[in-house]
């Protein structure tokens, strides 16, 4: 996958704690896996509004179900991520 650099700014005490986590993997890695977290969060509420508009509201038994699959989700990705099968940026 091509890559490109950037230049951002971040505040100091969040890139101390995140570099202090992303040790092994490296800050790239790190922050590209959680921009793709990110942008899917945001695609998934996208997606949410739009069966709201269409579909109407959930039931709290629809909604308890979402919650917990996304639970699931965030499990697997934990799992994914300690595993060291956690995408690309592995080369930052």
């Amino acid at each position: 996958m091509a890559t490109k650099k950037v230049t951002v700014t971040i505040p100091e005490d969040l890139l101390d704690e995140i570099r202090a986590e992303a040790a092994e993997r490296g800050l790239s890695a790190y922050v590209a896996e959680a921009l793709r977290f990110k942008r899917d969060r945001d695609r998934l509420r996208e997606l949410s509004d739009w069966l709201q508009e269409e579909h109407g509201s959930l039931t709290e038994a629809e909604r308890t179900a979402a919650f917990e699959e996304l639970e699931e989700l965030d499990a697997e990705h934990e799992r994914r991520r300690a595993a060291g099968t956690h995408g690309a940026g592995e080369a930052a």
